[in-house]
């Protein structure tokens, strides 16, 4: 009900009335965190992802007021968030994966810079990867206009990515500007077979293995962000066109497309930090 109360107040009103209306839409951190597993489906995923999904270094309650995006929790994400006054830090990669950590050098260091600005850690891998509209995967997808998508790539029994129709056939060089918009370099690209290509499946990040999946169904062109020696034959063999175009850049479109939606329905400031990696 705030948020509606904010989104009708009149510019006419007073500085005072205004800040009374933000302060009683902002939220705290167990409401973004219960935003996130709404939007994002955290649970369903719980068994088969490894990472620490949701709340991976806390806060005060303090209202939010600006929450900063980033593939990775490393100590320069860290450090510019804290920079531009970030209340919350949300990446795609977080600081846990399925074991004790013992909180000392470089861990302990980025978990200090997080503590000491008061600032939160959220973190969602595989959900952010198979959200089907905020998805890493899903935004790839959108970039290329695929039809009649259905899930692809099975991990764990979960098709974490998506398969797909081009609106027109294309070649795989417009396949890759159109998914890696700044002309950056892919990691890997094979073009055994004839082009242009008119069926795509794309799963972001490291998942190279499921091009094997892709064969298997017939695809015309697999997307990932990286390569291995282990398929490269059978990729060759089979006629599969295959684009590592690189995990970084494949995994900043779901942080920025949860930032877009974060400020669309809930008013919060967000800024998006870019560190690439060129992997």
């Amino acid at each position: 009900m705030a948020a509606q109360v904010v989104m009708s107040l009149s510019w006419s009103a007073s500085f005072h009335e205004r800040l009374f209306y933000f302060i009683l839409a902002a939220m705290d951190i167990k409401e973004f965190d219960a935003w996130c597993r709404g939007l994002l489906q955290i649970e369903a995923l719980a068994e088969i992802d490894d990472s620490l999904n949701g709340i991976q270094v806390g806060r005060s309650g303090n209202p939010i007021r600006k929450v900063a995006f980033a593939v990775d929790a490393c100590a320069e994400s860290i450090r510019r968030a804290k920079e531009a006054g970030a209340d919350v830090l949300f990446v795609h990669h977080g600081l846990f994966w399925g074991k004790p950590l013992r909180l000392e050098d470089g861990l302990l260091e980025r978990v200090r810079g997080l503590v000491d600005a008061d600032m939160a850690l959220y973190a969602c891998h595989l959900p952010l990867d198979m959200h089907p509209e905020v998805g890493n995967n899903a935004v790839l997808a959108d970039l290329l206009a695929l039809r009649d998508r259905k899930p692809f790539g099975v991990y764990h029994g979960v098709a974490i990515g998506v398969s797909g129709k081009l609106e027109a056939p294309l070649s795989v060089k417009e396949v890759l500007r159109r998914i890696l918009p700044d002309h950056s370099e892919p990691r890997a690209m094979i073009v055994p077979g004839p082009e242009p290509v008119s069926t795509v499946a794309i799963v972001s990040g490291g998942a190279p293995f499921e091009a094997l999946q892709a064969i298997g169904a017939g695809i015309d062109l697999y997307v990932t962000g990286e390569p291995s020696h282990s398929v490269y034959h059978q990729v060759v063999e089979s006629g599969l066109a295959f684009i590592a175009a690189g995990h970084y850049a494949t995994e900043v479109w779901g942080v920025k497309a949860v930032a877009a939606r974060l400020a669309a329905e809930k008013g919060v400031e967000t800024v998006f930090i870019d560190l690439p990696t060129g992997l």
